[in-house]
């Protein structure tokens, strides 16, 4: 004891209200006191040595109550104490705490949406830690988040305790998940133009409707709003309005939080359109001319930026193939104001003399990088042309091996050289696809497909098919490696093997093949591949004319299809031209398809002959874009060499040419022999046409609508001596088809159902009304 001590009543007075005090309080006495010892009751984990350090206090010299009341909240903040007492005890300070318990068990009530173990990973209490309320806090609002970010705002979460014995505490999170909150209104404040529905189809952010339950998008997530207002700038610049923009976004939550509304503050401006349209050249030796060529944009056309664009393109492109590197295109726009025009000039222009120094790629964790890297005609050391290095990004995305690929650049080691970053995100690539059909005749049928077109990371296509129905099975293995050697040269083998079984016909057929090839560039956008196949065959299960006995009718197939009975070999040379407009992509509202093949028969085998088929096809969205058009074109030929006659298994069948028709639904047929049988033909053609469109249902729902009117026939036999010596009649008749179809993008794939309606036909030919397909990707 020192000579200066605080008096028994002050010394009573602190003890008493450091006792009664609540948690973390103690009261401040002017007084001063002198103390020796510190007697420390109640720790059980933590060590005295700790409990002093958090003390701090002097032994033997004057302490304030401020001071004491300083160490008291050092205690108390340390978060290791459930409850601390500073009780001066003549000259011993006495210490009595009671430390935070150890937690037992974790676990959740409540939860419905989500599982125990995806909550427990998102929780940092731990079993057999100290509990600490702050964490637990920490952990219930991490809880409130996740169910905040799946559109439930209106959730709570609170931590409880039980205690046990051993001070030892059950972590109970009390849940209420409550409902989605969703989007009840979204509305739009400075429109004219438009109307509140057309601009609610344009943003991603959907309002809540009578689908609500299967719509994910009516939950309101704030990283959707950037999104929502650049897809309102290109839907109102894409149709005149250059001077739109976006005003404010308001969105606001009703009080008891089971609701969003949005707001969206827009400018219109007003609609101008395209006035004088040139192009000038500013660098030497540069002829303007031969860029205008390339100009898509016309006078007195709506603004569009897509269409600028567009041109811009071509220009870079026509530069790129004439070796110009750093030249830049350049749109300059006059406003007229007064008469609301843009007057535009294409500007050749020198850019800065830049090169490649590096091409980095992150994110991808399955692709190789030498797959991405072959997408790039620029390499390191190259001039740095900004517009391939998009359009090198574009063709990555078109693989569709990735969801998002973004390609920028910055500067290098030095301002002569810059930095290309390319960032891609992954996606799957492999696809499981279900199908269906039904026929009056052929009944139910289904296929299924398996997809990888990245097998292992490596680029690699991998196709196994199988389908069958109601007297036809069919199944194929196809590989692609699309560089193979290093090169850009796409490999293809390929087996397959088919049967039918009395297919709306009375004969049975089996075909069995395998084929390889090679397909190389020629130009921008065309193609070439050379193939061999070698392929049996089977004829077979063809019926004599004879009397059944069981229901006395004769019954039989043609003699044409008898004589031609029995398997033989095939063993051709091949090639294929295309030509795809969307390998450039320098037109991103129309493309156009071209194919032709020609196969010979005659390197062995037992058949000789000339196969030669046309495909041409052609998409477009130029009218509108929300309309898709698209109209197709193909026709075949089998000549034979020689003395040969064709068989039934060389010539074509209108099978999936014409809408409306089954299998073997139509083409020459022996009328006289019993059963009638669909004979093929030497030649075909067939026109498809089709209109893609809105039905003015909400996007949201995924629906859509379309028509389509299809033309074709199948004629031309080497022999036509039928049943009875009479000549079958293999002239061309026109077949013909209207339809409409409904698309249905659902949550487990999406869903095409066609509804048709043969306007011409014949007599004998076989009709399908209905048929609905459906696939899904994994």
């Amino acid at each position: 004891m020192t000579d200066r001590k605080l008096g028994k009543g002050a010394l009573a007075l602190i003890s008493a209200l450091a006792v009664a005090a609540p948690v973390g309080m103690l009261p401040t006495v002017a007084a001063a006191y002198v103390f020796n010892n510190v007697r420390i009751e109640g720790n059980q984990r933590i060590e005295p040595q700790t409990i002093l350090s958090y003390l701090d206090l002097p032994r033997g010299q004057d302490v304030s109550g401020g001071a004491l009341n300083d160490a008291l909240q050092r205690l108390q903040n340390s978060g290791l104490f459930e409850t601390v007492e500073l009780v001066p005890s003549a000259g011993t300070l006495v210490v009595r705490i009671r430390e935070f318990p150890t937690i037992n068990v974790i676990s959740f009530e409540g939860n419905k949406k989500l599982k125990d173990e995806n909550l427990a990973e998102i929780v940092k209490s731990k079993s057999r830690r100290v509990y600490s309320p702050a964490q637990a806090e920490a952990d219930a609002a991490a809880i409130s988040q996740i169910y905040a970010s799946d559109g439930r705002l209106a959730a709570r979460v609170d931590p409880r305790i039980i205690r046990r014995s051993d001070n030892r505490v059950d972590l109970v999170f009390e849940i209420l998940e409550g409902d989605v909150t969703e989007i009840e209104r979204i509305g739009f404040v400075g429109n004219r133009a438009f109307s509140d529905k057309r601009l609610r189809n344009v943003l991603q952010t959907k309002q809540a409707g009578i689908l609500r339950t299967f719509i994910k998008r009516d939950t309101f997530a704030p990283e959707r709003l950037s999104v929502d207002e650049k897809l309102l700038t290109d839907f109102y610049r894409s149709r005149g309005y250059a001077d739109f923009r976006v005003q404010a976004v308001a969105p606001e939550v009703a009080r008891e939080r089971d609701a969003f509304y949005i707001t969206f503050n827009i400018y219109e401006g007003p609609r101008y359109t395209f006035g004088k349209v040139d192009t000038v050249s500013e660098v030497p030796g540069v002829d303007a001319a031969e860029f205008n060529a390339q100009n898509r944009v016309k006078k007195g056309g709506v603004y569009n930026p897509t269409e600028i664009d567009t041109s811009i393109r071509r220009m870079e492109a026509l530069a790129i193939r004439k070796g110009l590197n750093f030249v830049n295109i350049e749109p300059r726009i006059t406003r007229n104001e007064r008469n609301q025009t843009l007057d535009l000039t294409f500007a050749l222009t020198r850019g800065q003399r830049v090169f490649v120094e590096r091409i980095d790629i992150e994110g991808n964790t399955t692709t190789l990088d030498e797959v991405i890297r072959r997408q790039f005609s620029t390499v390191e050391g190259d001039p740095f042309n900004p517009r391939e290095i998009r359009n090198s990004a574009e063709r990555l995305r078109a693989l569709g091996y990735f969801a998002d690929v973004q390609a920028e650049s910055r500067q290098g080691s030095s301002p002569e050289q810059v930095i290309v970053d390319v960032n891609v995100e992954e996606q799957p690539t492999g696809s499981l696809s279900f199908g269906a059909s039904y026929g009056v005749a052929t009944g139910v049928g289904f296929n299924v497909g398996l997809s990888e077109k990245n097998f292992l990371g490596r680029g690699q296509q991998l196709d196994l098919s199988f389908a069958t129905g109601s007297g036809t099975q069919s199944s194929g293995l196809t590989f692609v490696e699309p560089y193979f050697l290093g090169r850009n040269l796409k490999a293809r083998a390929q087996v397959w093997y088919n049967t039918t079984d009395r297919l709306n016909s009375e004969y049975n057929t089996r075909t069995v093949g395998l084929l390889t090839g090679i397909e190389f560039p020629v130009s921008e956008n065309g193609r070439l591949e050379l193939r061999y196949k070698l392929s049996k065959d089977t004829l077979y299960g063809v019926e004599e004319d004879h009397i059944d006995p069981d229901t006395g009718e004769e019954v039989g197939s043609s003699p044409i299809l008898f004589n031609e009975q029995g398997g033989y070999f095939t063993s051709a040379l091949g090639y294929t031209y295309s030509y795809d407009s969307r390998t450039a992509g320098l037109d991103p509202l129309t493309s156009y398809r071209l194919r032709f093949s020609q196969d010979f028969a005659g390197v062995g085998g037992d058949v000789k002959s000339i196969t030669t088929t046309l495909y041409t096809g052609i998409e477009s969205r130029a009218w509108r874009p929300s309309v898709t058009m698209l109209a197709e074109f193909e026709a075949g030929a089998v000549h034979m060499l020689g003395n040969d006659t064709s068989r039934l298994l060389d010539r074509f069948t209108g099978n999936g040419k014409i809408r409306g028709f089954e299998p073997n639904g139509y083409g020459p047929r022996d009328l006289l022999a019993p059963n009638e049988d669909v004979l093929a033909g030497n030649y075909f053609w067939a026109l498809r046409t089709e209109l893609q469109f809105p039905l003015g249902l909400p996007e949201e729902y995924g629906i859509t609508g379309g028509l389509f009117a299809d033309a074709g026939s199948v004629w031309g036999l080497d022999n036509t001596v039928g049943a009875f010596g009479n000549e079958v009649d293999d002239s061309m008749k026109v077949r013909a088809s209207i339809g409409a179809s409904v698309f249905w993008t659902t949550p487990i794939g999406p869903l095409r159902f066609n509804f048709s309606h043969a306007l011409k036909k014949e007599d004998y030919d076989d009709v399908q009304n209905f048929d609905l397909t459906i696939s899904t990707k994994f």
